[in-house]
């Protein structure tokens, strides 16, 4: 009976290995990489100072818009440069837990039907570990509360113990940085502020979809009508955007984020306002004023002199904040100085082929605006311009840094960290999995050479060389198969003729060039060309 009970044990536990999930794989070759999210990107914990009672208080689903409220309303103090909770008995907190990834992966990690629509670095980092990275070795993530100032020096310590932390982790090696959005201008400050720890510690830097410049359109609107985290019917079971148009007021972050002024715009960005004036003639008549990112401080301080919130009974004034406003100046100072240092590379990627708010009007001919105040009731209208639908292109390319690449990828602000293309660049650039020396990031295809063969021999005062050579170009397009069946391949032919004299002899070249398409974006590419020279 005993060794029947053996052997079922030994079944179960057979049974056992075999449904057991796969080991991922490791490559303990790689160098580690530090995940770095923009506003609104990192899950925030509210500890009760009281109790220690902790709660999450972004992102949160049920119960969204009233702990918000709460807990993550502020107000800005000059003297330190932060921003403080409005609840004198909360602390926010960012967990740490999985190495700092849980608080930027699935921002919402116990609501499933929210996750979708809150997930952020999600999807890169179930693609990094396929490809050998491995968390708490080779792969981490900083979160941090976005509220603040992206040149806090509370955030800047945690940032400089971070990458102490990864690089003793990792024994040693070099860090990759990867930022999105606002993580880049973060980035940017503790370059400049810390460039020598920066040098110690980073590899390189590779920045996605950053605002260096601002994102005049977006923050313009926010700053009069608020900003909504998550569109569409998930609104109505998240933060109102009234509520956080309230808690932005009073965040550094975001007056970091709007236009620079000193900045040479190809356009520039406008604030524009449709208002009913008095003629000279006493009539009534409407005009569009525009307003320069330096003039539109004062459109912000009017249209903004009466907001409040009514928080646990008391009313609190809610103004365009002039505080902040000096506080931010330095912080400009701070990114408009940062340089690259010595031995780091730094990368840029950046989002195209979207319309993005770069101008933004109010009113109408019609409906012209007669009260400042009233803007917040208006539905802003845009002047778009290229970008990813948040970040112009001309900003997000103005990083005033040594770059050993810029790349421009068609895609959305958040949904870049999720497109292919950025995959297969980040794989390249980050060395992970086999090296392939023939792909090009830039343009998003890889050269294969498949055949060669080169002949030359003298004859006769002739001297002839004949190339047979043959490639595969293989892009990101996936070709309709119906399609590619009915194309043609395409034939070219180039000549090239030189005269001779005592000097150099005379010679001509013939080469023939025929494109076959093939499926998953493929051409099969064949070159035929002879030289002939006569000898002087």
């Amino acid at each position: 009976m005993a060794m029947l009970l053996e052997d079922i044990v030994q079944s179960v536990e057979m049974w056992l290995k075999l449904i057991k999930k796969p080991q991922p794989y490791v490559d303990p070759n790689l160098d580690p990489v530090l995940l770095v999210p923009g506003i609104a990107g990192s899950i925030l914990t509210a500890v009760d100072d009281q109790n220690g009672k902790e709660e999450r208080v972004w992102v949160r689903i049920l119960g969204a818009d009233y702990k918000f409220r709460t807990k993550l309303w502020s107000r800005f103090d000059p003297s330190t440069g932060k921003t403080v909770s409005l609840d004198p008995n909360t602390t926010i907190k960012v967990p740490e837990g999985r190495y700092g990834l849980q608080a930027i992966d699935v921002l919402d990690p116990d609501m499933i039907i929210g996750r979708e629509c809150v997930s952020y670095f999600h999807d890169m980092i179930v693609e990094m570990i396929k490809w050998g990275f491995q968390e708490g070795k080779t792969l981490f993530g900083f979160g941090y509360d976005f509220r603040q100032s992206n040149r806090l020096q509370e955030t800047m310590d945690r940032l400089a113990a971070k990458l102490e932390s990864v690089y003793n982790a990792s024994g040693g090696k070099k860090i990759n940085i990867i930022s999105h959005s606002m993580g880049g201008l973060l980035i940017k400050c503790f370059m400049g502020l810390h460039s020598d720890i920066f040098q110690k510690y980073v590899k390189n830097w590779i920045a996605i979809a950053a605002p260096f410049r601002g994102a005049p359109g977006y923050i313009a609107s926010t700053f009069l009508n608020g900003m909504s985290f998550v569109e569409g019917w998930e609104q109505n079971f998240f933060i109102s955007k009234w509520s956080m148009h309230q808690l932005l007021i009073e965040c550094p972050s975001i007056y970091e984020l709007m236009a620079c002024p000193h900045f040479h715009w190809q356009h520039t960005p406008l604030l524009e306002i449709w208002k009913e004036k008095e003629g000279c003639d006493g009539i009534p008549r409407t005009i569009l004023e525009s307003y320069h990112p330096r003039d539109c401080i004062g459109i912000f301080k009017e249209a903004l002199s009466g907001n409040s919130v009514d928080y646990d009974g008391e009313i609190i004034p809610l103004p365009f904040n002039l505080e902040i406003l000096k506080w931010v100046k330095e912080t400009q100072k701070v990114l408009s100085h940062a340089k690259v240092p010595s031995g780091v590379k730094f990368y840029n990627i950046y989002g195209i082929n979207l319309e993005t708010p770069h101008s933004v009007c109010y009113g109408s001919e019609e409906t012209p605006v007669t009260n400042i105040q009233d803007l917040r009731f208006f539905q802003p209208t845009y002047v778009c311009v290229d970008g990813d639908g948040t970040v112009p292109t001309e900003s997000a390319k103005a990083d005033g840094l040594h770059a050993e690449a810029r790349v421009a990828v068609p895609g959305e602000h958040r949904g870049i960290l999720c497109e292919p293309h950025v995959f297969r660049i980040l794989k390249h650039w980050l060395r992970a999995g086999d090296a392939d020396p023939f792909y090009n990031p830039i343009n998003d295809y890889v050269i294969l050479p498949t055949a060669f063969e080169m002949e030359s021999h003298r004859e006769k005062g002739l001297q002839v060389t004949s190339l047979k050579e043959e490639w595969e170009i293989i892009s990101k397009d996936q070709d309709d198969p119906d399609d590619v069946a009915s194309r043609k391949p395409v034939v070219s032919s180039i000549s090239v003729s030189q005269g001779g004299n005592k000097q150099s002899p005379r010679s001509e070249a013939h080469a023939t060039v025929v494109v076959h398409p093939q499926n998953e974006g493929k051409q099969h590419v064949e070159l035929n060309a002879i030289s002939v020279s006569v000898d002087a």
